[in-house]
């Protein structure tokens, strides 16, 4: 499988860049980044990072542009919870739509584009580009609260609010469409075993995610009462890679509010498939996944 990610790498890209290293039949073809939880700047800096890392200097990263409007809190000042990754390979001279498009020029039907940040990218690579739909496999978006509410308005989801433009272009686009919400990435959470089994696994990347971690439970402890952090990034690859299983995926008419950022139900919207609940709990899976038995 072909993969182009679109990502704002705080820590749950960490994980999913993680979890799709980790499949041997899974080749990431590039990276690009957007403003989100960091800077499109610092997320290249973040992922080149983990890559160097993971011995994967190899994969290239497109650096995104447009001014940053600050991030989320959970991620820490550098986007990954303050710990410091050694320098990674130089940027690709491409923009993340340069990229995308050369991608999926170059494997026509093949490309699988999964987006865990804004959706910035993916709208400026359909705007040069009007056959991009027509020249990739599938698109996952994490983003979006259906019939949940929001993360940074009682509506809203951070992804979908930091550009709602650039969201309902993608929305309305005509490529085979999955929406991961938090209507499902709720759901699915992750807790100190989990942070204290990547630690103890002796791998370089597992070892810098479990360091990240404790930013993250502070973050949503006084929401959610735990000591646990939603898996957003991770689920969406997981589903869009075929890792775990939805029981409730509709397609559903859904527009984007570009004065709100609110994703809602709309019978005379494009319809798109939206995954709501899974068959079992992700988390496990994807632990296992980073840590094989």
């Amino acid at each position: 499988m072909r993969i182009y990610l679109d990502c704002d790498t705080g820590i749950d890209d960490a994980i999913a860049i993680a979890l799709l290293l980790a499949h041997d039949d899974v080749t990431i073809e590039g990276i690009g980044t957007v403003n989100g939880n960091t800077s499109a700047v610092q997320a290249s800096v973040n992922t080149r990072g983990l890559l160097r890392l993971a011995g994967r200097d190899d994969i290239p990263v497109a650096v995104g542009a447009g001014r940053w409007r600050g991030g989320a809190d959970a991620h820490g000042d550098n986007g990954v919870g303050g710990v410091v990754l050694p320098e990674g390979a130089r940027p690709d001279p491409r923009t993340p739509e340069e990229m995308l498009i050369e991608l999926a020029r170059g494997h026509p039907g093949e490309l699988v584009v999964i987006a865990t940040g804004p959706c910035g990218n993916l709208a400026a690579a359909l705007r040069n580009e009007p056959r991009l739909p027509d020249l990739v496999k599938s698109v996952t978006v994490m983003g979006g609260a259906v019939r949940v509410p929001g993360n940074v308005t009682g509506e809203a989801e951070a992804n979908i609010a930091d550009d709602p433009q650039a969201a309902k272009e993608v929305f309305e686009a005509a490529w085979p469409l999955t929406l991961v919400p938090l209507d499902v990435t709720m759901q699915h959470r992750w807790d100190e075993r989990n942070k204290a089994a990547l630690a103890a696994s002796r791998n370089p990347l597992n070892e810098a995610i479990a360091a990240m971690l404790p930013a993250y439970f502070d973050s949503y402890e006084p929401r959610l009462r735990f000591r646990e952090v939603p898996l957003h990034d991770p689920l969406a690859a997981a589903i869009a890679i075929g890792d775990v299983t939805p029981s409730e995926a509709p397609d559903l008419g859904v527009r984007v509010d570009v004065a709100t950022g609110r994703t809602e139900e709309d019978p005379k919207a494009r319809k798109i498939r939206v995954v709501l609940a899974l068959d079992e709990p992700a988390g496990p899976r994807i632990r296992e996944l980073l840590i094989p038995q």
